[in-house]
Order: C-alpha cells, then sequence, then structure tokens
C-alpha cells in the first residue's frame, strides 16, 4: 500500500472511529493544536499497529513522524512497502494451516500416546479422541 492519499482516507477513518477525533486536515500539527494527549498517542500507535499490520518499537520512530497526517501516512507507506509478498506468504500459510485443520491432519502433531502426569499409556477410549 504506497497510494498516500488512500492511507490518508484510512487514517482519517482511524481518527474518528477509534480516537473519536474529527479527522484532521492532512497538515494539521497534531501536538501543537492538542488534537492530541498522551493517551491518544498511544491508542493511535496501536491502532497503527492493527489496522497497517506492523510493529512500532518506540525507539524506532521519531515523535515528528506522528505529527501530521501526512507524515503517518508517509511512516505507514514506508513500514508497508514491500509487505504484499509477505502477506501473500502468511495467507498462503494461514489457507493450508486451515486445510490441513479441517483434514485434520497436523504435521508434526502426532496423538498422544501417554497421559501427561502420569507417563501411563492412554487407554484405547482416550486416545482416539
Amino acid at each position: 500500500m504506497t497510494d498516500t492519499n488512500a492511507i490518508i482516507r484510512r487514517l482519517g477513518a482511524l481518527f474518528v472511529e477509534s480516537l473519536h477525533i474529527e479527522a484532521p486536515s492532512p497538515d494539521t500539527d497534531l501536538f501543537e493544536t492538542g488534537i492530541l494527549d498522551s493517551l491518544q498517542l498511544v491508542e493511535l500507535l496501536v491502532q497503527l499497529e492493527q489496522r497497517f499490520g506492523f510493529k512500532i518499537k518506540i525507539d524506532d520512530i521519531d515523535l515528528d513522524d506522528l505529527r501530521t497526517l501526512a507524515r503517518i501516512a508517509g511512516l505507514v507507506a514506508a513500514r508497508t512497502a514491500g509487505a504484499g509478498t509477505q502477506t501473500a506468504q502468511l495467507l498462503s500459510l494461514e489457507v493450508r494451516h486451515a486445510a490441513a485443520n479441517q483434514e485434520g491432519n497436523h504435521p508434526g502433531l502426532r496423538p498422544r500416546a501417554t497421559e501427561p502426569w502420569t507417563g501411563e499409556p492412554l487407554l484405547p477410549s482416550r486416545s482416539a479422541r
């Protein structure tokens, strides 16, 4: 996702839906105007991680990257660039896992043959679950 305008629209929706703040213009300084306080900033970071699928370490970002919607959009674009391949790989893995789950075929997992606490062999009726 590198379309900055699309990211800004999604950020505007995030502000309204999650932060309960009217979406500011892309170049409005969120700190100088008092639009964001410290708690809302933390919630913004959590929402960015959840909605755009990347982790944010406080040490890795500059507060100026979060000063305006336009700058946040730039941060999101930079963090999600090249993520399409990773996302496709994750989706492929999820599909394979779901298919294995439906078939009851879990690679690398075998039915337990012994009681977990005693180590005694399971009775046939208990191992058939």
